[in-house]
């Protein structure tokens, strides 16, 4: 068996759809009408809320947040698959690969973390309305954003070392169009499980203590509302919460999706497995306008009201 380590590896391949190679410029159609939604629909709310100063309130500072990550995610995803499914160019060297593999992990984790903050903000907002704007001030904002960039950096940074140090083996086809850090140990032929022991960790203190936490603050915040005696305030506080419940379960839900599939489904046709990786990077970032657009009255008036002006 030929082993090859990080300096002398053969490019790795990305995989489309097995079978559709034809068909691959028609599908980038579909691919290419998504990355447009999320892009134009992140980039508007971006706009919305820098223009507009009555939208620079912590709820909507933290949905800048979440676009930007979002955009980022897009950024991270695009080129390769653009490059497989128009240009049939499957290549991707290995030092590219671990850069994007990065990049995707990094605002992925960004992506879960600005939830958790959302969450705070709407449980701050809920319990203590009258301080809400002074316990959540921009300056706060702020050290929580970069906090959230450190803590995704510093997890995610050991990643591409740990996987230098491996060896790999004549396979070298990844599962997907864009590189996880999953599908590359799977190439390797040499001990992979400190590799897979990290990634264990690293999902179980950010997905994992995010999505805990996520969870106890709305416990928390349906506490507090079911001690409002008006069933319309009632209504009102929880109906703040519609938008970020959403964009959690968009989050969420693919994610579980996926680690169910590659756990439990080995018999599983492969394209289910590629399908549901796209539907874990794709729909969050697509959807994530629409929904805070269709369900933020704020956002959803300043959008139309430049839209007649035109």
């Amino acid at each position: 068996m030929i082993l090859f380590n990080s300096s002398t590896y053969k490019p790795f391949l990305l995989t489309g759809f097995p079978g559709l190679e034809a068909s691959h410029p028609v599908i980038s159609i579909l691919f290419c009408s998504l990355y447009l939604i999320a892009l134009l629909g992140n980039c508007t709310i971006l706009v919305v809320i820098q223009v507009e100063e009555s939208l620079h309130a912590p709820m909507y500072l933290f949905l800048s947040m979440l676009a930007a990550s979002d955009l980022g995610l897009c950024a991270s995803t695009l080129p390769t698959l653009l490059k497989l499914f128009w240009f049939n160019v499957p290549e991707i060297e290995f030092d590219a690969c671990l850069t994007q593999m990065f990049f995707i992990h990094v605002f992925s984790l960004m992506e879960s973390g600005i939830l958790l903050a959302m969450a705070f903000d709407r449980f701050v907002a809920i319990s203590n309305p009258l301080r809400y704007t002074t316990i959540l001030t921009k300056v706060t904002i702020v050290k929580i954003g970069v906090g959230l960039l450190i803590r995704a950096v510093a997890v995610i940074f050991p990643g591409p070392f740990l996987l230098k140090k491996l060896k790999f083996c004549k396979a070298n086809v990844l599962s997907h169009s864009y590189c996880l850090h999953p599908d590359i140990i799977k190439l390797s032929c040499s001990d992979h499980r400190i590799n897979s022991i990290y990634g264990l960790i690293i999902i179980l203190i950010t997905f994992g203590l995010d999505s805990l936490f996520i969870l106890l603050s709305y416990l928390k915040i349906l506490i507090t509302v079911l001690g409002i005696a008006s069933w319309e305030e009632q209504f009102k506080a929880l109906n703040t919460c519609v938008s970020h419940i959403c964009a959690v379960l968009l989050v969420y839900v693919p994610m579980l999706g996926v680690s169910i599939i590659h756990r439990f489904g080995k018999h599983v046709p492969a394209v289910v497995h590629i399908i549901m990786g796209y539907v874990y990077l794709l729909v969050p970032p697509v959807l994530n306008p629409v929904v805070y657009c269709i369900k933020t009255r704020e956002i959803r008036t300043r959008i139309l009201g430049n839209l007649l002006k035109i």
